[in-house]
């Protein structure tokens, strides 16, 4: 009963957390568009934040009808037009279709540069409250890999990629991925935690990953970063569970389960985890006396219906050690220039991941959708508000980039057509609109499928 209870919380929270997130970038990414059409003279018939049929609206003095509908996986602004039904004659100067060409761009480029805009307020609040990391310590390398073959050895620290300072973990992925599906050479600068000597170390690459589903470039690389080892301490333990029942307290360390000694915390869970509803003997290390337990693990099934065993204990985290800590402060300006510069670089990124795709240097099973949209978007916001604002942010700017794709139906495409109106002095023709518009959809509809296939394997 209480695991159906806490599996039903879970699910109501990914909703929640996801219809938040996407809430907002639909908001955000449509206001863009309200607020700038408003201001080029084109009347806005409805601002609507999801599709179907409106749970909630209201209108303004302007003739504005605001919608919140029950589909809540995008939005949209209506605009008048004539190309889609009649307009009073004292309304024809605030039609969409009759404004000029520079307003229509600026109207559709209005929505992406909303998306972006929120992406370097979120960074620029991640960033003031401080962003926190680990250095990127080599534990150890695996025999005739690349890193070997370009001589990184254990105990080094990564320092740069490329040029690109690396000083924690997700610097050191993000310059690393910017290289999947490419061929020639990674410039590595490298130094060991006792002496300040600095080695360039480069590794050759051949198509690096690009049929890789779920790229892990540092273990591509052939490397195992250092992690402190946890070890099997108890730091608290669940009322009711087997383990209190048993008499094991916060504080107590695992040596040895079911005659086997055990020295870290993976070989503990593994231990439990294969024996529900069976008797495990346990030694326990408490004030530097030994006792001998024994705890019988509860049975519980997993998302695949496959029983496990559980205690209810968990474990006291080790502590990284101060020389490997990297935190970076930054002040209001400070924080707003370093906020520019990762949503250029994500941006960037973005668009660079798409080109790889469409060539084949990057496989196309790393296409995600909504489904993998959700679970991110939960375990982001598990792991505390500020994580699930970089998220937040990551998101907005894919949405960004990709609406700014010269793809018809989408913001890039309607800003296509004024262009080419805009240079030759005539629009493009309506029928060659409506092809491509249809073409555009197709394209769009086929991506989102493949992108929940995807998410569907994954599951």
């Amino acid at each position: 009963m209480r695991d159906r209870a806490k599996n039903l919380l879970d699910i109501l929270q990914t909703i929640f957390v996801t219809l938040l997130t996407l809430a907002i970038l639909v908001a955000v990414h449509e206001f863009g568009h309200f607020w700038v059409a408003r201001r080029c003279g084109v009347k806005v018939l409805r601002f609507s934040v999801g599709f179907g049929k409106p749970l909630l609206s209201w209108s303004d003095r302007s003739g504005t009808e605001y919608v919140v509908a029950g589909i809540p996986l995008g939005g949209y602004v209506k605009m008048l037009d004539e190309r889609e039904g009649p307009v009073p004659d004292d309304l024809l100067d605030q039609a969409f279709n009759r404004a000029s060409p520079r307003s229509r761009i600026a109207i559709a480029a209005a929505g992406p540069l909303a998306n972006f805009l929120l992406a370097i307020f979120v960074y620029w609040l991640v960033f003031l409250n401080g962003v926190s990391g680990v250095a990127p310590v080599v534990a150890k390398v695996e025999p005739n890999s690349l890193a070997e073959q370009a001589g990184i050895v254990a105990g080094q620290e990564f320092l740069s990629v490329d040029g690109e300072a690396t000083p924690t973990w997700e610097a050191l992925q993000l310059q690393l991925l910017d290289r999947i599906g490419e061929d020639g050479e990674v410039r590595i600068s490298m130094r060991s935690l006792d002496s300040d000597l600095v080695t360039e170390n480069v590794v050759a690459l051949k198509e690096w990953m690009h049929d890789v589903e779920e790229p892990n470039p540092v273990r591509e690389l052939g490397v195992t970063l250092f992690v402190p080892e946890v070890v099997p301490r108890i730091e608290t333990v669940v009322a009711g569970s087997p383990a209190e029942r048993a008499g094991m307290q916060a504080g107590d360390l695992v040596v040895e389960a079911n005659g086997e000694p055990v020295r870290t915390w993976q070989e503990w869970v593994e231990q439990v985890r294969e024996l529900p509803e069976q008797s495990l003997p346990i030694v326990i290390e408490r004030d530097k006396q030994r006792i001998i337990l024994t705890v019988t693990p509860e049975r519980k099934l997993d998302d695949s219906n496959h029983a496990y065993g559980y205690v209810g204990v968990s474990v006291q985290m080790p502590t990284w050690p101060e020389s490997m800590q990297r935190t970076m402060t930054y002040g209001f300006v400070g924080a707003a220039i370093a906020a520019v510069d990762k949503t250029w670089t994500m941006s960037a990124f973005t668009l660079s991941s798409i080109k790889k795709m469409l060539i084949g240097l990057l496989s196309p099973k790393n296409l995600s959708g909504p489904i993998t949209i959700a679970k991110v978007a939960s375990s982001s916001a598990q792991y505390g508000f500020f994580a699930w604002l970089t998220f937040l942010a990551l998101l907005s700017i894919s949405l960004a980039v990709l609406n700014l794709l010269p793809v018809p139906v989408l913001d890039g495409g309607h800003i296509v057509y004024a262009l080419v109106e805009w240079l030759t002095g005539k629009p493009v023709a309506e029928q060659v609109q409506v092809w491509a518009n249809q073409l555009g959809l197709v394209l769009v509809v086929f991506v989102m499928v493949f992108a929940i296939y995807n998410d569907v394997l994954r599951l």
